[in-house]
């Protein structure tokens, strides 16, 4: 993946139209459909760059969980928009929240729900030492890293004879399932459809190492995806971006008539209404794309988005971070979801973002400089 990184922009674009091309002659040989699952900026650009190439198919989204610049957008490509099975502040109470990141959110939430079932699983999440499935590995991959064991194994302390602590707070990696990932799932399988992604593996983590181990295009037992833009860096995908504007741009009428087939492009009564073009396909969140002192392009506002109640990764991000933009964009909405969202089953206390924040040691409740940088200063 990193020698195809390093290739120019106009060749990873021309593999980019192999690929897509590649993944619908295949879904249409095996009796399949192909559509795209859209959130973000990325995905945005990939479902015009899809238009600007023909290759046709539609595009879904659970566009409720994005900005409201991005659900803009989303009206303005014709994109079928589904909704979640939970709302958001379900999905806190009732699974526990998403926080630090989704491999170990997933290992918490066991610690928090044992069973005799997942027994030998707590085990080597504390340990590290795993059973026969795992060949009885030592310091296996397994263990929480010790900052976390230390915060969250304390579900374990009599069974591992440790001194762990607890927090008063569930932890989970289920609310994109709830949220987004079942709905889109459900459309595909109504549809007989399997999805484009907009995931690159220059994001990191575990799109990177499914990216890397299965490459653009990937055809499994149960799982058929495309990811045309695997090898973009983000300077790729925001060179594509201007371009594909351009093209929405000469091409309106394209997504006008996708419009016109949504219920959206009606009120309750029936009565159409009329189809607005957007000023650019780049959501008002991330600003504009502008060159750095570097010649490298960067969006001015948001670098990345995702559902505001998302925590994973929070604890890396330097401040301002995405809790403290969220309360410059919606300054109630952050209210509600650092102070409200949650209702503590055992004392009735209402409670939500700040109290897990302040666990994992994110400072969050005053207000942080803006820190300028020097490009900043020039502009």
């Amino acid at each position: 993946m990193v020698a195809m990184q390093r290739l120019p922009y106009e060749v990873k674009k021309r593999r980019s139209k192999i690929r897509a091309y590649e993944f619908v002659s295949e879904m249409y040989e095996r009796g399949f459909n192909a559509h795209v699952s859209v959130g973000g900026l990325d995905s945005i650009t990939l479902f015009v760059f899809l238009k600007s190439i023909g290759v046709h198919v539609p595009a879904i989204s659970v566009s409720g969980l994005e900005d409201k610049s991005i659900q803009k957008v989303h009206k303005a490509l014709g994109i079928t928009i589904l909704k979640s099975y939970k709302t958001k502040v379900q999905v806190l109470n009732e699974c526990g929240f998403p926080v630090i990141s989704k491999r170990i959110a997933g290992k918490i939430n066991l610690l928090q729900n044992p069973s005799d079932k997942n027994k030998t699983v707590r085990h080597a999440i504390i340990t590290g030492e795993c059973g026969e499935l795992g060949h009885y590995a030592k310091n296996s991959r397994m263990k929480l890293p010790q900052k976390w064991l230390k915060l969250f194994g304390g579900y374990e302390n009599e069974n591992e004879g440790v001194h762990y602590q607890k927090p008063d707070f569930k932890v989970s990696n289920d609310c994109c399932y709830w949220l987004k990932e079942k709905p889109c799932d459900d459309w595909a399988k109504e549809h007989g459809s399997y999805p484009f992604l907009g995931m690159m593996a220059s994001e990191g983590g575990q799109r990177e190492e499914a990216l890397t181990d299965h490459g653009c295009n990937y055809y499994g037992k149960t799982t058929m995806r495309s990811a045309p833009f695997a090898p973009y860096m983000r300077n790729d995908i925001l060179k594509l971006a201007l371009e594909m504007d351009e093209w929405y741009h000469e091409h309106i009428y394209v997504f006008e008539r996708l419009y016109y087939k949504q219920d959206y492009s009606r009120d309750k009564d029936g009565n159409v209404i009329p189809y607005e073009p957007v000023d650019t396909i780049i959501p008002a969140i991330y600003g504009e794309v502008v060159e750095d002192e570097n010649g490298d392009l960067r969006t001015t506002g948001a670098q990345r988005t995702g559902c505001s109640m998302c925590g994973f990764g929070i604890h890396m991000e330097e401040r301002p971070h995405r809790f403290d933009k969220l309360r410059e964009r919606n300054p109630k909405e952050w209210e509600f979801y650092m102070y409200n969202c949650c209702t503590d089953p055992k004392t009735g206390e209402k409670y939500g973002w700040g109290r897990v924040l302040d666990y994992i040691g994110v400072e969050w409740e005053d207000v942080p400089p803006v820190q300028l940088t020097l490009f900043d200063m020039e502009g």
